[in-house]
């Protein structure tokens, strides 16, 4: 078994494929005609979005969508870096909001939490043992 996808459903597709880009400085791999499915270049697994219509298509019971949620999801995405501090001023300055700022935890990890316009929760830490 490998992880192929992520994939997180949000309102409009290409704000958030936007935000992406300017925040993190990632790359678009793809976006589909219908605006309906994007996906961003992030190494070996993908990390792509889909819109809450096709969503709905998909659920027909329906889910929680982040973006309508007062509090994050209890899932997160997380981006490692080497300059956490300046990586979570970025996403800010992109329109994210802060939840925590970057802290250097017991075991010498520099942690940061945003949550993205759409809702979704990104921890921004310096790579494990470093």
């Amino acid at each position: 078994m490998k992880l192929g996808y992520t994939i997180i459903y949000v309102p409009q597709v290409s704000r958030t494929l936007e935000f992406f880009e300017k925040a993190f400085g990632l790359r678009r791999k793809f976006l589909h005609e219908s605006g309906d499915y994007g996906e961003l270049d992030t190494g070996e697994t993908t990390l792509a979005f889909a819109s809450h219509e096709l969503g709905q298509a998909n659920f027909p019971k329906g889910y929680i969508a982040a973006s309508d949620s007062l509090l994050p999801l209890g899932v997160e995405i997380a981006f490692t870096t080497d300059d956490v501090p300046a990586a979570f001023d970025a996403a800010v300055a992109a329109g994210a909001k802060a939840i925590k700022s970057p802290e250097v935890k017991p075991w010498g990890q520099t942690i940061a939490y945003v949550r993205c316009p759409d809702g979704t929760l990104i921890e921004l830490c310096t790579p494990m043992g470093e």
